[in-house]
């Protein structure tokens, strides 16, 4: 039986991956495989290549024939210099950096949402920016009223008090 090492195509219209597959080379693309031994996604960056070598070299060695694209995958990932006896056999394969866990990313999401917002960054609301722009100045007018309702006696009359809180309100 002539076997082949070669490429199943699976997945959506326009986003295919791959299952590298030892079969009869008298079978459709997609039928039935005899074993299989790997894994292709060409649609993520860098492209996710698995391939299990050791199954790769027992194929090969009993004479299944991979194809040119499974060739060419087998010498990104040193298999088929391994299988030849050439050098280079640690491969070219890239490997994608680690993903930050969600919790992690999250928790960073909000500690950066509860610093207090840069000046000229993002717009306030109204009342944010009066505390804000009390923060940064005090006012200066409050203390003199409040100096001055301290200073009036205690037996002045009520219309002096009165007229002390009116300035004051209307001060603000």
């Amino acid at each position: 039986m002539a076997t082949k090492i070669r490429l199943m195509r699976m997945g959506k219209i326009r986003t295919p991956y791959y299952r590298i597959v030892v079969t009869d080379s008298r079978k459709a693309r997609n039928g039935l495989s005899i074993e299989e031994i790997g894994r292709y996604s060409p649609g993520q960056e860098p492209s996710l290549i698995e391939v299990n070598g050791e199954r790769a070299r027992y194929w090969l060695g009993v004479g299944a024939l991979p194809t040119a694209a499974v060739e060419a995958l087998l010498k990104i990932t040193g298999d088929w210099q391994k299988h030849k006896g050439l050098p280079g056999t640690e491969g070219t394969l890239r490997v994608a950096a680690p993903r930050v866990h969600k919790s992690v990313a999250y928790e960073a999401a909000v500690k950066q949402a509860m610093d207090e917002p840069k000046e000229g960054a993002t717009t306030l609301k109204k009342k944010a920016q009066e505390k804000l722009a009390a923060k940064s100045a005090p006012a200066v007018e409050e203390a003199p009223v409040a100096e001055a309702v301290v200073e009036t006696p205690a037996e002045a009359a009520p219309e002096v008090v009165a007229e002390a809180v009116a300035e004051e309100a209307s001060a603000e």
